[in-house]
């Protein structure tokens, strides 16, 4: 799933922050009783969708208890609780989820993990992309460090009741064509705003931005924050301030709502209706159905993302040494990522399979999403999978990520002008990346 997020259900990280907390000290899956079933413990952020499988799972291996940690927790709150008890050597789950952008980091410390290729995983490369496959290796490629989960393939979700208000088109084709670019995309916004909704065009700038980042990036260089190197390229990657650009023209033309993506706010304003589109992996379908709630089923809909495809998101189960049921972690991390799993979890919340026996099923090509007024989503974003292109992420990604996110956000609030906001993106990454 993603850099993001699926990363933050805002409206229930502090609960989840808390859970994390407070079991922090056990992890590893300890045991409720001795000589009763063992319990596995499953860290996740977001919403991973397992809960059925959970069951499933469970009904078939009766001395197996599974729990599950961090649904819905902002991935910054995530991650740094994951790598201080991979450092610790105990409280890590049994498996543990890892997002893309945080995988070449922890494939850095591969002692942290059991390595999968010892225990049959080759076996399974051909249920994954390849290059999904090769994310999970280590440089040498002697070791596996994850399972893939999904990917992320792009769409662009939008309110049809909203779009009706403006006098725009609402069926979800007439609305691809208003947008083949970024440019037209802020041309239909300024459309939307001069007909005074009381809506926003859409929700903030910094989720718009990394759609253009990582599609540019994934149709130009390769990669984002770091060349494959592993340099700090910030300043010298055209992706990078191409996306930039695009974003800057987007918070000049009004269109944003200014809310920040995963905050309090933003989860409010799915409610209230305060904004009319958001760019949508396919991850995103879940958040937004969880935020918006049940008033807005059938007012919610799918149209093609401006611009060409791209893909954000996508994460990997590991299993950590520390595990004291390393056996039984292995075999429920294979189940989660099969093709089985896989289609399971897009049924649930939606992230899009990294498996190619997924994208080909039925299951997945003929489904529709009721909330989404029944928008064919296996089609939308399962038809283009097999040809997304990924970005490499470097070894300090998120924190880069983190700091340039903070630089637009500062220009969409009116505190800082576009070449100051350029200046502190470029100046607060070289840092960040340094410590």
């Amino acid at each position: 799933m993603a850099t993001f997020s699926r990363r933050r259900l805002a409206a229930v990280a502090l609960v989840a922050a808390s859970t994390l907390l407070a079991t922090s000290a056990c992890g590893g899956g300890d045991d409720a009783a001795e000589g009763g079933p063992i319990t596995l413990t499953v860290d996740v952020f977001g919403q991973f969708g397992y809960d059925d499988l959970y069951k499933e799972y469970m009904a078939a291996h009766p001395d197996v208890k599974i729990v599950e940690r961090g649904t819905g927790s902002n991935l910054d709150e995530y991650s740094p609780k994951l790598t201080q008890w991979l450092a610790a050597g105990k409280g890590a789950g049994d498996v543990v989820a890892i997002e893309e952008g945080l995988l070449v980091e922890y494939k850095a410390r591969p002692q942290n993990f059991v390595n999968l290729l010892d225990h049959g995983a080759a076996d399974l490369k051909g249920n994954f992309l390849e290059w999904k496959w090769n994310q999970g290796l280590t440089a040498d490629g002697k070791q596996l460090i994850g399972l893939g989960t999904d990917v992320g393939g792009m769409a662009m979700c939008y309110r049809k009741d909203l779009f009706a208000k403006a006098g725009l088109p609402t069926e979800r084709d007439e609305v691809s064509k208003l947008w083949p670019t970024w440019q037209d995309y802020i041309k239909v916004g300024e459309q939307f705003k001069a007909k005074n909704t009381g809506a926003s065009f859409l929700d903030g700038a910094t989720n718009t931005f990394n759609t253009v980042l990582l599609q540019t990036a994934g149709n130009t260089t390769g990669y984002s924050y770091y060349d494959t190197s592993d340099n700090l390229v910030v300043d010298s990657n055209p992706a990078v301030r191409q996306a930039y650009d695009t974003t800057m023209d987007i918070i000049d033309s009004g269109l944003s709502g200014k809310y920040g993506s995963w905050s309090e706010e933003w989860v409010s304003a799915f409610k209230q209706s305060k904004f009319a589109t958001i760019a949508c992996p396919a991850w995103l379908t879940g958040v937004i159905e969880g935020n918006a709630g049940p008033g807005g089923k059938g007012k919610w809909d799918v149209a093609d993302v401006p611009g060409d495809g791209g893909n954000w998101g996508g994460s990997f189960l590991a299993v950590p040494k520390q595990s004291k049921h390393q056996a039984e972690a292995i075999e429920l991390a294979k189940f989660l990522t099969s093709a089985k799993g896989q289609i399971g979890a897009f049924k649930a919340k939606g992230p899009l399979p990294s498996s190619p026996q997924a994208l080909e099923d039925p299951a997945i090509i003929d489904s529709t999403n009721a909330y989404f007024s029944d928008a064919p989503v296996g089609k939308i974003f399962a038809e283009g999978a097999k040809s997304l292109k990924p970005v490499y992420m470097g070894p300090k990604n998120q924190a880069v990520r983190t700091e340039v996110e903070n630089a637009v956000r500062t220009v969409e609030l009116g505190q800082r002008s576009p070449e100051q906001g350029w200046n502190d993106a470029v100046g607060n990454a070289k840092k960040a990346a340094a410590k």
